[in-house]
């Protein structure tokens, strides 16, 4: 009898534990780390530079391709026809690989972000686990917290350790 009144009151025990639980604004978290906005400069200022390549390459094509066509006149039609099909396949080459470079930019970028994400999460995990947080759920636009007290609210202080860590 004793045993069964020691176990009711251990279970009692354990059932008044309550889980710490709080929240993070996962957008609030990404718009204003640091690092996050640093990459996103880089791959601007890269994706601008390109931009600029792309246009002077076709500005300079096109001039090309206008001389061509003045000169055509001039040429028997099967060299002027010869002439014009290696302007077209230099043009493709040239557009696949900027394309090529656009691509391998816009890769490089998503990489270095989902890495930036990562990062955030363990993060998240880690001031979890040092704070004794049972869980930390993921709020803002596409979170699954809809509401919570704003004491429960661990994004500025998860932010601030993201933003000291990269100053370093």
């Amino acid at each position: 009898m004793k045993k069964l009144v020691v176990l009711a009151i251990a279970i009692a025990a354990m059932s008044c534990q309550q889980n710490k639980i709080a929240f993070v604004d996962s957008v609030k978290i990404m718009d204003e780390y640091q690092e996050k906005m640093d990459v996103e400069a880089k791959f601007q200022k890269k994706a601008e530079s390109m931009s600029r390549k792309r246009d002077s390459i076709s500005q300079a094509f096109q001039m090309e391709l206008q001389q061509f066509q003045g000169k055509a006149q001039s040429l028997s039609q099967q060299n002027a026809q010869e002439q014009y099909s290696e302007l077209q396949q230099r043009g493709q080459r040239i557009g696949q690989q900027l394309q090529q470079e656009e691509q391998q930019l816009q890769q490089t970028s998503q990489e270095q972000m989902d890495s930036l994400v990562k990062k955030v999460k363990k993060e998240i995990r880690a001031y979890g686990k040092e704070n004794g947080y049972t869980y930390i759920l993921g709020g803002g636009e596409g979170g699954s917290v809809i509401y919570g007290d704003d004491t429960k609210d661990v994004t500025d202080a998860i932010l601030k350790i993201l933003n000291d860590k990269y100053e370093k």
